[in-house]
């Protein structure tokens, strides 16, 4: 667990060559081509990238993960089971987006976390509160909240992600006093709650740029980045892996 840990969020972009195409610069790059550095792919193309990234150092993730653990009637989702099979490190959960749209609670979550964990996949918990919650004081009730289910986790590993939903894709990105505090708020909250909590990495997510990764990577009790628009850019992506690389 030791260093900086940057996850590029490629979300729903990229075709079948862009994705091939993006990661073989990544490949060809020992900035990028390191450990401590992953990709979340589309799930259409995991597979094939899990067989490009071979022999290199990148690491592959889901974007999200199946709440049922056993294979069965259930159309559309992949388990972990099968993100494991395809070579997946990592798998994100509860991302902001996925709470949005597809209302993700914290029973669903809990069993993905839980899936993934058992297949050995390391789960990457997301939370972060909206604009209105932050303005009206009651953002660390939120993120309590939804670090909650970590509570409930007897034993494993994983990685929580920090992202205040009004700094993802608008280009705002909080202080670094503000990531400083939650970030501090929320390592002292698994240390009081989780066993194991000192080997817990914390990584920021909201519009980390390749003009600002440095400083934040820099600010006290941050783990790492969760990086979503720049990684689809390979030479902004690189930047911001080279801050961290920095840091180890």
């Amino acid at each position: 667990m030791s260093g900086k840990l940057v996850i590029g969020n490629w979300k729903m972009n990229t075709r079948g060559d862009s994705a091939r195409q993006l990661a073989a610069a990544l490949l060809a790059d020992g900035e990028t081509n390191r450990e401590g550095v992953g990709i979340a792919a589309p799930a259409v193309y995991l597979a094939a990238l899990a067989e490009q990234l071979k022999g290199g150092n990148i690491a592959l993730s889901s974007q999200d993960v199946s709440r049922f653990a056993a294979d069965g009637a259930f159309t559309g989702e992949v388990s972990a089971a099968m993100l494991a099979d395809v070579g997946c490190r990592y798998a994100l959960v509860g991302h902001s987006e996925r709470r949005q749209y597809f209302r993700e609670d914290n029973a669903a979550l809990l069993a993905k976390m839980r899936n993934a964990i058992a297949a050995g996949v390391v789960p990457v918990l997301c939370v972060g509160e909206t604009l209105e919650q932050r303005e009206s004081g009651a953002y660390l009730d939120v993120v309590r909240e939804q670090l909650a289910i970590l509570a409930e986790i007897a034993d494993g590993e994983y990685v929580v992600a920090y992202e205040p939903v009004w700094a993802i894709g608008t280009g705002k990105v909080a202080s670094l006093e503000q990531i400083a505090e939650i970030h501090a708020f929320i390592k002292n909250w698994c240390l009081q709650n989780v066993s194991g909590s000192d080997k817990i990495r914390v990584l920021y997510g909201g519009s980390v740029k390749a003009e600002n990764a440095e400083a934040i990577l820099a600010t006290e009790n941050v783990g790492g980045a969760l990086v979503g628009g720049a990684s689809l850019d390979a030479g902004s992506f690189r930047v911001i892996c080279q801050a961290a690389g920095k840091m180890i």
